[in-house]
């Protein structure tokens, strides 16, 4: 189910971040405060028939980054940047076809803390994690964790 704000996500990546479309992104849906992105194999294959790591590192951090985009335009904050400024990952599973990028919310708390500390200061950090799946199996073949920051 594709939401308008899924939409206008997609729309957004494939403009801004131009990457995005020639890898095929693609939004499956915002739910629940959980974003999941298509990653499709054939434009981000490697020479061992598996979606390369690089493609998988960066939709991780799609992944994550179009969350905090989603949440802080629920929260009616319109004027941040968001940045990438830390991230790990690893890739204990091969994903031999499309996949899934899964980013779901962070604790309420952590959330909280990171919006009034944005609204106070008009910069703010938080850790989101990401999960990459095959659409048929709920095995992690990649786990990723990002410290994003907004500023104004």
């Amino acid at each position: 189910m594709n939401t308008p704000a899924a939409l206008n996500l997609e729309q957004l990546l494939h403009h801004d971040i131009p990457l995005t479309r020639d890898m095929g992104v693609k939004v499956i849906d915002w739910q629940d405060h959980r974003l999941r992105l298509h990653l499709p194999l054939a434009p981000n294959v490697n020479h061992k028939s598996t979606l390369f790591g690089g493609s998988l590192y960066c939709g991780a951090v799609l992944a994550g980054w179009g969350w905090l985009h989603l949440r802080l335009r629920e929260a009616g904050v319109e004027d941040g940047h968001i940045v990438i400024q830390d991230g790990q990952i690893s890739y204990p599973l091969p994903v031999r076809g499309d996949a899934i990028a899964c980013c779901k919310a962070p604790e309420q708390a952590a959330w909280e803390r990171f919006l009034a500390t944005y609204q106070r200061r008009g910069r703010a950090r938080l850790e989101l994690h990401s999960v990459i799946t095959a659409p048929d199996n709920d095995a992690e073949a990649v786990r990723f964790t990002g410290q994003f920051v907004v500023h104004r």
